[in-house]
């Protein structure tokens, strides 16, 4: 089974502030995605030790390979 990105909005450059489609100038969700759909130049997976809230505490799951750009299964959002 190949793994891709979806076509809709969460993935376009046309989504602004996180629920507006500036091409269609409408709400949107991430459930969307029309013919004038543009993948993002570049997708950013923003989870990484370095903003982990175990990241260098007691609670890390892993504090002799946390690193930042790393990401385990245990990150916390940091508050």
């Amino acid at each position: 089974m190949a793994i891709r990105f979806a076509n809709n909005c969460s993935n376009c450059k046309n989504l602004i502030e996180g629920t507006f489609c500036s091409k269609h100038e409408v709400l949107v969700s991430q459930k969307y995605t029309c013919d004038l759909f543009d993948m993002k130049a570049e997708l950013k997976n923003e989870r990484s030790c370095s903003n982990c809230e175990k990241h260098g505490t007691s609670t890390c799951a892993h504090p002799t390979k946390a690193a930042p750009g790393m990401l385990c299964s245990s990150w916390a959002p940091t508050a």
